[in-house]
């Protein structure tokens, strides 16, 4: 049996090392800061609640975004929302060397590439979010998903056949501009 204090300093330890990636994949599913801190935080109770279930099969991590999938779908059920992301998710610091034309044409290709990725079904927009803008391998998307790496390949290829599609550019414009 693991005593308390060892069990405190895991659980810190994996929280540490581990919540911005949790972090990040639900903001992309839930596109709701606010959501995502407090389905992380579910995460890490349930981690800590499940923790002595662990069976070192997977990583951590992957065990760990493996629950986050699961919490992340228990509130898409819940809220059965119609899009999950909102005007400025991925912001990132716009260059002040930009003219207001560029930076206006950057944040409208970013909403339509948002808009784009909320209406895909759910098996491809987390598919996307975890291999395209959170660069995960096919391997730990798989196991993230649990799912077979062939059907993360294939699911990979067509949700961003779908993108590219509805938005009419080329895939790697897609995911520069979902980051």
């Amino acid at each position: 049996m693991v005593d308390e204090e060892e069990l405190e300093v895991t659980i810190s330890r994996l929280y540490q090392e581990h919540y911005m990636d949790v972090y990040k994949f639900l903001v992309c599913f839930s596109g709701n800061r606010n959501d995502a801190e407090d389905l992380t935080q579910e995460v890490f109770i349930r981690v800590l609640n499940h923790l002595s279930r662990y069976n070192h099969q997977s990583s951590i991590k992957t065990w760990i975004l493996s629950i986050a999938k699961h919490v992340a779908i228990d509130h898409y059920r819940k809220r059965k929302f119609v899009t999950i992301f909102k005007e400025g998710f991925f912001k990132r610091m716009i260059s002040t060397t930009q003219q207001p034309i560029d930076q206006m044409e950057e944040r409208e290709m970013k909403k339509s590439v948002h808009d784009a990725i909320a209406s895909l079904k759910p098996d491809y927009r987390s598919i996307v979010i975890l291999r395209g803008i959170n660069e995960f391998s096919v391997k730990e998307t798989s196991e993230i998903l649990q799912c077979s790496q062939s059907k993360v390949k294939v699911s990979y290829h067509r949700a961003l056949k779908e993108l590219k599609k509805k938005l009419n550019v080329e895939t790697e414009e897609v995911l520069r501009h979902a980051r």
